[in-house]
């Protein structure tokens, strides 16, 4: 068998390939290597500040820093509002992966209760995923070692530590200070709209009523940040840079605690409401709404049941009577309308009717009774206020007619806003003609203004906005706005006072007008026959005021009014608003309770009471301003009597 002949190896052919090779892999290697260097440039130089910028996103977080909410005090320097360290379990709904499995694990660890989790699915549906929403709030000590025992098997769940309000003095200040929360969807809405977002980054709760939400943006302060270093896990390593939030500015207010307490003491189980305000600046001294409740049930998150107990309460603490409350001022406006008599020359002071107990119009059969049967005789403006005669007044706001009435108690604040720093106020009503046709859509009749006459039919007014109307006949026409809050205190403690603030005031034509007037009040204090002349006997101050008797049940022509016979909640409600000293006015108050009856008998006491603890450490030369005031009555015309009685408890 022939062998095949091997090819003789061409060596040099061999040796161009390879070059060629090595060449094409050479020139492969360096264009590879090119285009690395390029990039390798192109990342370390060229886009250096967009990768740093990335890279520092990644390693580098900046966080809103919330600021410390202002402190609120009384004008004595007592903390009512404060902050307190709380830990709360929080939920970052964005890093949790199965959102159910979590809550169901940590409701076993943890033991959250129903209501916890209606409210966390609640804040959860108003809330951006990468913000935390609380799932439980005020955690124990324990609570906090065991959910921190567990915590790697919870990512997006952490244990927050922050100050959250609190109210020493509970259910004692609750209508005039309101209470923050948890910043809820519309309240974001609110911030949104307002521009405000930003600046609650951080922040948790909100204002929702009385000076918490009033002076929102003076308690809130301004966000801060700071620059922290994280690890792939999101965990803070350390703080690189801080940019401090700026505090809340810590406001004080004209309330004096003592007297708050001492206004929920005396009328502990009434319904009703006591405002104190300082005459001279209109600052309110104390506010008092009854029933009230705890605020700090709100700052955590209220449970269903208690929320559902105050709302359908019969009481209806929720609302702030002091403010909101709508009540006919009954005989309390006699004075502005005596006043008014006076100013448009309808009557004089020695003008006078004879009353006998009942008031007719002409061609009317229907009678408005006088609430002493048997009337009090020759009857002027001055007795006509200090036995509170209805007859007079009756007679005087047929003279006057509605339009002159509702124009000039409108001047006196009533049917109006008083501007007083809450949101949460009524104006209340001041009827008139146009107010009854747009709300019954009928014409206003004569008879409807006689019972106006005596502060009833459709007139109501809040116990602020009676307080705010005093204040201008004792000021002669001068009109402050009411004013809780008072200042800002600095950090050595001194306070800048905030300027008072004053609506247009009302003209009085002829102080001597005004003159009679008060000393009307005067008289129901301390005359003869004076309504509250039994409440304020033996005070070491000379006061002035006025009762009243709202009559909440029409009682027919023939009947008589037997409080025993009427549902509880439909019996008269007591008024009382006075004032003192008489001749150097400090103070105003004004009582308001609901459904116990004659303002003499129920409300003038409490005002008593109340003026006893405001001058309790003051001696006043009381004999000096009653020898004053027997000089003054020796020009006044003598008046005879049918009946020489006792005024009874109803005025």
């Amino acid at each position: 068998m022939h062998r095949k002949r091997q090819a003789i190896r061409d060596h040099s052919a061999e040796a161009n390939l390879f070059a060629r090779r090595a060449t094409i892999a050479f020139v492969i290697v360096v264009a590879m290597l090119g285009i690395v260097l390029n990039n390798l440039y192109s990342l370390q130089v060229t886009q250096y500040e967009d990768y740093q910028t990335r890279s520092n996103g990644n390693r580098i977080k900046v966080l809103p820093v919330a600021p410390n909410r202002g402190l609120i005090y009384d004008r004595n320097g007592i903390l009512l509002a404060e902050n307190r360290p709380v830990f709360s379990l929080e939920v970052i709904p964005e890093q949790v992966k199965d959102i159910d499995k979590t809550l169901s694990e940590l409701t076993s660890l943890m033991g959250i209760t129903n209501d916890e989790l209606e409210r966390f699915q609640s804040t959860l549906k108003g809330t951006r995923r990468f913000k935390p929403v609380a799932l439980r709030t005020q955690l124990s000590e324990e609570e906090v070692a065991l959910f921190s025992a567990s915590k790697h098997k919870f990512p997006g769940v952490q244990i927050e530590a922050r100050l959250a309000r609190y109210y020493p003095y509970k259910d004692t200040l609750t209508h005039a200070l309101g209470y923050v929360a948890r910043i809820n969807k519309r309240d974001l809405q609110k911030l949104v709209e307002a521009g405000q977002e930003d600046n609650y980054a951080a922040t948790h709760d909100i204002g929702k009523l009385g000076i918490e939400k009033y002076h929102e943006e003076l308690l809130h302060g301004e966000v801060g940040y700071q620059q922290v270093e994280v690890n792939n896990q999101g965990r803070i390593i350390r703080v690189l840079n801080v940019d401090p939030p700026t505090p809340g500015k810590d406001i004080v207010l004209n309330l004096d605690l003592e007297l708050q307490l001492e206004a929920q003491r005396i009328i502990e189980g009434i319904r009703g409401a006591i405002v104190v305000t300082d005459v001279k600046t209109g600052g309110v001294l104390a506010l008092y709404s009854n029933p009230s409740y705890d605020p700090n049930l709100f700052v955590h998150g209220i449970s269903s049941k208690n929320y559902s107990a105050l709302l359908n309460s019969p009481d209806r603490p929720l609302i702030n009577r002091a403010t909101q409350g709508q009540y006919p001022p009954a005989s309390t406006v006699k004075p502005h309308l005596g006043l008014l008599g006076l100013e448009e020359g309808i009557i004089t002071k020695d003008y006078t009717i004879v009353d006998n107990g009942r008031y007719q119009l002409p061609n009317v059969s229907h009678t408005w009774r006088d609430w002493r049967s048997w009337g009090h005789g020759n009857v002027n403006v001055s007795k006509a206020i200090e036995v509170s005669c209805d007859t007079f007044y009756y007679d005087l706001a047929y003279k006057l007619g509605i339009d002159k009435i509702s124009e000039a108690m409108y001047e006196f604040g009533f049917g109006d806003f008083t501007g007083i720093d809450l949101y949460e106020e009524s104006d209340a009503n001041m009827p008139s003609r146009g107010w009854k046709r747009a709300r019954f859509n009928q014409p206003w009749y004569v008879g409807d203004t006689i019972p106006v006459g005596i502060g009833q039919s459709y007139w109501t007014t809040t116990p602020v906005q009676l307080t705010h109307s005093v204040n201008a006949l004792i000021n002669r026409g001068e009109r402050y706005i009411p004013q809780i809050i008072r200042g800002y205190k600095n950090p050595d403690s001194t306070v800048d006072l905030i300027p008072l603030k004053s609506l247009r005031p009302i003209e009085i034509k002829n102080q001597e007008n005004l003159d009679v007037i008060l000393n009307a009040m005067h008289d129901v204090v301390s005359g003869e026959e004076g309504g509250a002349r039994t409440a304020f006997a033996d005070t070491n101050y000379d006061s002035a005021g006025k009762t009243g008797t709202a009559q909440l049940f029409t009682v027919g022509q023939n009947e008589k009014y037997d409080a025993t016979k009427i549902d509880e909640r439909l019996r008269d409600n007591a008024m009382y608003v006075g004032f003192a000293p008489f001749n150097d006015p400090e103070i105003s108050v004004t009582v308001v309770l609901e459904n116990v009856g004659g303002g003499s008998k129920n409300a003038a006491p409490v005002a008593r009471q109340i003026m006893d603890f405001y001058f309790r450490d003051r001696v006043f030369d009381v004999a000096s301003t009653q020898s004053n005031k027997d000089a003054d009555s020796k020009n006044q015309p003598n008046y005879s009597h049918q009946h020489q009685e006792s005024v009874s408890s109803g005025h």
